[in-house]
């Protein structure tokens, strides 16, 4: 990779660090829906490791958090405004 310094963004780019690592977490649980609502966007998806800078083990074990959530009916698979 080549360093550009009259790029716009050079200097400006900050680290993302992954919550659950910080916060010490083990195994996402699928049964903490208040902590997994916080990785879901308006419409329900689950939004993407570059946008929450979670770690990739920690991206999956979230994914499948969500999906066994939403199988039980923790979680809604779509928002109401969109039904």
């Amino acid at each position: 990779m080549i360093n550009n310094p009259s790029h716009p963004k050079k200097g400006h780019l900050k680290s993302k660090d992954c919550k659950f690592s910080k916060a010490g977490f083990e195994y996402i649980d699928y049964k903490q829906t208040d902590i997994l609502e916080r990785f879901i966007n308006d419409q329900g998806k689950m939004l993407p490791r570059r946008v929450t800078g979670t770690s990739a083990k920690h991206q999956r074990q979230l994914s499948l958090a969500v999906k066994r959530a939403r199988f039980l009916g923790l979680i809604p698979y779509v928002t109401e405004n969109l039904r």
